[in-house]
């Protein structure tokens, strides 16, 4: 929680994330155009919200289970904390000058915390019984 909340500052803001991704891309492919630099770093912007709500996620499932049984309601608790700290994260970002904040933001946090979670399922059915 804490990365993310420093995720949500002036640090990692589109126009600081920028002086890395364009040079990169120009290095990588030296005629891209900058509407296509644009579309990439938003791509790349929206996807660590969707892997960082992923983690946070499975973390908090991990920290609320019970044994192998109880998986919907730590699922349950583990996603609620994630999309109250996503709503949370928007509001914190409406104060940060160079950072927007948006619903549809909150909308992808909650479906990276679902994928979390639900990898945490798939996982755990594979697993096998422990003996201890």
């Amino acid at each position: 929680m804490v990365f993310i909340f420093i995720g949500s500052t002036e640090l990692l803001s589109a126009e600081h994330t920028s002086r890395f991704i364009g040079p990169f891309l120009r290095w990588f492919a030296p005629d891209v155009s900058e509407a296509t630099i644009a579309s990439i770093q938003l791509v790349v912007r929206k996807c660590a919200h969707l892997t960082e709500y992923a983690i946070l996620a499975a973390l908090l499932y991990r920290a609320l289970r019970q044994g192998r049984s109880h998986f919907g309601r730590a699922a349950a608790f583990a996603f609620l904390i994630a999309a109250i700290y996503a709503a949370l994260d928007e509001f914190h970002q409406s104060f940060v000058p160079s950072r927007t904040a948006s619903p549809w933001d909150v909308m992808i946090d909650c479906f990276g915390a679902a994928i979390g979670l639900g990898l945490c399922l798939t996982f755990r059915r594979k697993r096998p019984p422990s003996t201890a």
